[in-house]
């Protein structure tokens, strides 16, 4: 049958919890005190007739008003109370949805971090690539060395001299790798490898030569 009375709870806490913070200041314990003071020595010393809360009923007015402060004190003070364990809460939230982030971009950067080293460590560095052309220099200039002092010049071989460089250091290659790492040889030019294997081996068969036609007269 009466109208509902619902004032803005953001306004109306606001206000209240202000007041009650204040009340636990030391100002509102001076003024309190001040107010006390004043009211006992008024209703003490003053003409009986200016009195308005006698000291014979036990000053029964401000025993009254000061139980009506206390009244309304405590459920302001609950009000504040509440509102400062809401806005706890929702902190203390915020603050988990941001460490668990934290935690899931830390693992993220770990994981990276980790897919990077492992990445470089398959990276050829500067040195590593001129370690292995000079090896490579070095092996072409003794693989020539070899050609020059031990196949001379006028050899009947078909091969060229690059074919035969290719082929020591091929064959040096090979020498240098581990039983893992051992390639089949491959047959050489002009050369025809046969199926007939026995035991893992390979044997080389000559080709036939090739017939050449002379151009007629």
């Amino acid at each position: 049958m009466l109208p509902k009375f619902a004032p803005n709870p953001d306004a109306f806490g606001h206000a209240t919890e202000g007041f009650a913070r204040f009340m636990g200041t030391p100002q509102f314990l001076v003024y309190m005190t001040i107010f006390v003071v004043v009211w006992l020595g008024w209703n003490t010393f003053a003409p009986e007739q200016w009195q308005f809360d006698s000291q014979a009923l036990g000053y029964t007015l401000l025993t009254l008003m000061l139980s009506l402060q206390a009244s309304y004190a405590a459920p302001l003070l609950l009000l504040a109370q509440n509102r400062q364990d809401d806005r706890d809460r929702v902190s203390l939230q915020q603050d988990r949805q941001r460490a668990e982030r934290n935690l899931s971009d830390t693992e993220y950067l770990t994981r990276e971090l980790a897919s990077l080293r492992i990445a470089l460590r398959e990276v050829a560095t500067r040195d590593y690539v001129r370690a292995e052309l000079r090896s490579l220099l070095e092996d072409l200039l003794e693989a020539q060395e070899e050609l020059r002092t031990h196949d001379p010049a006028g050899s009947a071989s078909h091969e060229s001299p690059r074919d035969k460089v290719k082929e020591k250091l091929k064959e040096k290659r090979d020498k240098q790798r581990g039983p893992r790492t051992q390639q089949l040889p491959r047959t050489k030019p002009g050369h025809a490898a046969t199926g007939a294997t026995s035991g893992g081996s390979t044997e080389q068969v000559p080709a036939a030569p090739k017939h050449t036609t002379t151009p007629e007269s």
